[in-house]
Parts: C-alpha cells; structure tokens; sequence
C-alpha cells in the first residue's frame, strides 16, 4: 500500500448543523455525518482508566489481566473437575475433554513449574 498518495474524500451533508463537509469515508443513508465542529458534539466520553481500559503504564485493569473487559457484564462460568485433586471447580472458559483444568490451588502449582 502506498502512502504517498491523497485520501479519498467524500460529500456529505452534517446531520446538525446542515452544511456540506467532507469526510474520508463514504456516507451511509442510515447514519448521520458530522463535519469538523458539530463531530465534537458526538464524541464518546473517554474510558475511564486510559486508551486501553486498564491501569496506567499497562494494557489491562482487572486481576491483572492483559486485556482489559469490554463491559460490566459478569463473565459466564463453567463448572469443570479438577484434574489434579478432582475437586469441582468453575472456570472462565468451556473446557476441552482433551485438556485438563486445574482449580485455582491447583493451577497456581503448574504455573510454578
């Protein structure tokens, strides 16, 4: 892809203010169109916690994660058997009859070694 050459722009009418801009995407009939100034208007608030939803330096913000959550939403759960001491569990993830799962004691003794 070369960079050297101009961007496309297109026509559009802004849905607020009514005057014609342009912008480098080509307008939909089923959403509006903002020019520079009324563009501020509409922007989302920031998230809190920086660009990337987590602590300030790194990507992630809850328990440490590397990726930060894209919602409140509770995270499903699955129950499992542990592999190790049989115990039931739950973990974030739909478990493979192939792979072990670990409970959280157990998983901290594999993620030692």
């Amino acid at each position: 892809m070369s960079f050297d050459r101009e961007r496309e722009m297109f026509t559009a009418k802004c849905g607020d203010c009514g005057n014609e801009c342009q912008v480098p995407f080509k307008p939909k009939d089923d959403r509006p169109v903002y020019c520079r100034e009324c563009f501020q208007n509409h922007k989302p608030a920031p998230r809190p916690g920086g660009r990337f939803g987590g602590r300030s330096g790194g990507y992630g913000g809850d328990r440490g994660s590397r990726f930060g959550r894209r919602d409140d939403r509770p995270r499903e759960m699955f129950d499992a058997k542990c592999g190790d001491c049989g115990n039931d569990c739950q973990v974030p993830f739909r478990p493979k009859d192939d792979r072990p799962v670990y409970c959280r004691e157990c998983f901290q003794n594999h993620k030692q070694n």
